[in-house]
């Protein structure tokens, strides 16, 4: 089920996913007021050399749920970057969907702290990571994916 527009558009969170995202097949399953889901299907081109998903790509999608649940609590002059983040991985997974619920723990004016645990296809956790978030402000509409002021049509720079 597509996530809901009115929410997204209110919450301001991206339409488009990260080109990361899209490289590794994940998808934006829902989003709300500081949190998100995302999932992933793992397959054997998300392998290690040991036959199980990389450790990178659990990482991956943990960041990608935090980062959107942190989105979603984003003012329109402010964006955000990443600072720490710990990933615990606790089973190994080889195949199958992977659902990834993350939510933002505290939100302050210059930190938000986020935590995600990620579970396998029979909701047994695999992973669990937490993140520190630098929120930056600047004058503008900010676009969360970018640190620089979004480019309008016909303008340089």
């Amino acid at each position: 089920m597509p996530v809901d527009e009115q929410v997204r558009k209110t919450l301001r969170v991206p339409a488009e996913l990260p080109p990361v995202a899209k490289l590794l097949g994940m998808d934006l399953a829902s989003v709300g007021a500081g949190i998100a889901t995302f999932t992933l299907v793992a397959d054997e081109r998300h392998h290690n050399p040991m036959g199980s998903v990389h450790g990178g790509i659990l990482a991956d999608l943990a960041d990608a749920a935090m980062g959107f649940a942190v989105i979603s609590t984003l003012a329109k002059d402010e964006t955000f970057t990443t600072v720490e983040m710990k990933v615990d991985f606790i089973r190994p997974v080889f195949s199958g969907k992977l659902r990834c619920l993350a939510r933002v723990v505290n939100r302050g004016r210059t930190l938000a702290f986020a935590e995600a645990e990620i579970e396998n296809k029979e909701w047994k956790i695999v992973a669990k990571a937490t993140s520190t978030n630098m929120v930056l402000k600047r004058a503008g509409d900010a676009d969360p994916f970018h640190h620089r002021l979004r480019h309008r049509e016909g303008h340089d720079g």
